[in-house]
């Protein structure tokens, strides 16, 4: 689909961005980007090229977290035996195995809210048998093995009649969770959501911390457990590789407190001390050591632990995280890998199923899409990619229950992606009549549904994406940081957009437009890339008499859009540039977005 190129501000640079520049020793192009997006003093730059550790404000910022970390802190002292409860994806198995590995190292296996192996312990929702976040059989299981302090990490912010239950069964419970509040709060001993404080006219009282995932919450709130515990306080960086694990696998803004964590994070990850990280990079076909951006752990780390939760047991990962040692960690890895490769054979079939589906009603605004037999833990991903391809809601839908099933009468199960302009949630809050329950995010959303009720869900999806955003289909937009003449790119300017990682959502990795270049070679390569050879015209006016500069260029998956025909075309495109290191030289090359011309 073609794109709406954009910049990123319309605003004219000040004349003062040499200067800015030449104060930070970096190029003036590094210097416009960062203009460009919302940093326009020096003393901006220098903390966004630099986000050290010194830069995290207090975890007491975040509303409630200081009241949960004292009843936790209350209850462990007292000996209350101890749970924590997760969730089956990335974001909540790494808090989860974050606070089990705060806990054995800040307690020591002697102290009574472990068990007999110095853990704490915890439950993993299966995602067939249990569903999201907390329900009544878990915590009357808990309740009856005396779990008397219960704390929820990445979920529980809906649990209000879970945690009623809970109360009447004695236990204890604080909420950590990251997700948007619903209208009535559960009653919980505390509740520690950054979230909390939009509801309260924010105005930066937070400070920054609204955007954390629920690792993210959850580091923040054992690090102030942590020194409310009697005894030699523990080092919190250790847990960073976790913290940058889930928060880049749950796709949350990467600026702010988000960005300092990840970045920090990420060191860990190259070092990768712990077992189950080390293990899982060579397994997801990294070197041990190997340096990985927020890219590749979104595409190839995060994907093997999700698996554990969508194709079998949520388990699986978290024993790989917290595994003691490479003997141990690489059986976990391996099935994790496993698990990945079925996951990716079965989002084949049902993506091209949707698509069918997708088609058929290409006259909606809004697309929901069902089908019978379905992987739940699947349709998610696929929901994006549908999405990718026809920019437009996605709601994905698969049949659940039945007959002699745990979970009750038969009804449909879903998993919604939005574009940027729409807001998911806000618009299910309209058709919450038609389901059985919701809840989730701008960008994606969950719910469940009666059989009955799926054309009504697809009329009313389409009626309000219309309501929302108009009655034309929307194109997606390209944002671009800047033009950029071919001249101008050198190994200084790509090792300083490196300074710019983590790249991911609030922070995307830059995209330049060219000046008219000429296509000057065309070939098709694997099995529908494209590798161009442009060639930027030199003059003498411009460039001193030179010739123009030639740069390779890969076009990925687009060689049935972007055809031989091009070759000696004078055209403009929007790239990132990379250093390719493939045969061990490295050399400049161009990663090409889209194309005009």
């Amino acid at each position: 689909m073609p794109c709406n190129w954009k910049l990123l501000s319309d605003a004219p640079v000040p004349d003062t961005i040499g200067a800015l520049a030449e104060d930070l020793g970096i190029t003036r192009v590094i210097a416009e980007v960062l203009w460009r997006r919302g940093f326009t003093s020096s003393q901006d730059m220098d903390r966004f090229l630099s986000p050290g550790l010194r830069h995290l404000v207090s975890p007491e910022t975040i509303p409630g977290l200081a009241e949960a970390a004292q009843v936790l802190a209350r209850g462990l002292n007292a000996g209350a035996k101890f749970c924590v409860w997760g969730d089956y994806d990335v974001d909540g198995i790494t808090s989860t195995a974050l606070v089990k590995d705060f806990l054995s190292r800040r307690l020591g296996p002697e102290v009574a809210p472990l068990d007999s192996s110095g853990q704490a312990g915890h439950f993993l929702p299966n995602r067939k048998e249990h569903g999201y976040g907390l329900n009544m059989a878990g915590i009357e299981r808990l309740a009856g093995e005396g779990v008397r302090l219960l704390l929820t990490v990445d979920c529980g912010i809906s649990g209000v009649a879970e945690v009623a239950r809970a109360n009447e069964l004695g236990m204890t419970v604080v909420v950590s969770d990251h997700h948007l509040p619903p209208g009535e709060l559960p009653a919980a001993a505390a509740i520690c959501n950054p979230q909390l404080c939009l509801g309260q006219a924010c105005g930066g009282v937070c400070s920054g911390m609204c955007g954390l995932a629920g690792v993210g919450v959850a580091f923040m709130l054992m690090a102030a457990v942590n020194r409310l515990l009697p005894g030699e306080a523990l080092d919190m960086r250790q847990f960073l590789d976790l913290v940058a694990l889930g928060t880049v696998a749950d796709v949350v803004d990467l600026k702010g407190q988000n960005r300092i964590l990840v970045k920090n994070g990420l060191l860990l990850i190259k070092e990768a001390k712990r077992p189950g990280i080390a293990s899982l990079k060579v397994y997801s076909g990294y070197d041990r050591l190997a340096e990985l951006g927020a890219g590749q752990i979104g595409f190839g780390l995060a994907p093997r632990i999700n698996a554990a939760g969508r194709m079998a047991d949520p388990q699986i990962a978290l024993d790989l995280l917290l595994a003691p040692d490479m003997d141990t960690a690489n059986p976990l890895a391996s099935k994790l890998d496993g698990l990945n490769a079925k996951r990716r054979s079965q989002e084949q079939d049902i993506l091209e199923q949707a698509l069918l589906q997708a088609e058929e009603q290409k006259e909606r605004l809004g697309l929901v899409l069902a089908g019978e037999d379905w992987h739940a833990g699947i349709i998610g991903i696929v929901a994006s990619r549908v999405v990718e391809r026809h920019y437009k809601p996605v709601l994905m839908l698969c049949r659940e229950g039945g007959e002699g099933d745990a979970k009750g009468a038969a009804h449909w199960k879903g998993s919604g992606r939005s574009v940027s302009e729409f807001d998911l949630h806000q618009g299910l809050c309209g058709l919450e009549h038609l389901f059985l329950g919701f809840g989730g995010h701008r960008q994606a959303a969950g719910l469940s549904m009666r059989l009955e009720n799926l054309e009504a869900l697809r009329e009313g999806f389409h009626l309000a994406v219309e309501a929302a955003l108009g009655p034309v289909p929307l194109r997606p937009s390209l944002k671009l940081d800047r033009e950029l003449a071919f001249g101008d790119i050198s190994f200084t300017l790509l090792k300083e957009l490196e300074m710019l990682q983590p790249f991911g959502m609030g922070n995307p990795e830059p995209l330049f437009v060219s000046p008219p270049v000429l296509v000057k070679s065309y070939r098709v390569f694997g099995k529908d890339h494209v590798k161009l050879a442009l060639a930027e015209q030199g003059t003498t006016e411009s460039r001193g008499g030179r010739p123009g500069v030639l740069l390779p260029a890969k076009v990925w998956r687009k060689a049935n859009e972007l055809t031989r025909e091009v070759q000696g075309k004078l055209m403009r495109f929007a790239f990132t540039p990379r250093i390719d290191r493939f045969d061990g030289i490295p050399k400049i090359e161009l990663q090409v977005k889209d194309w005009d011309g």
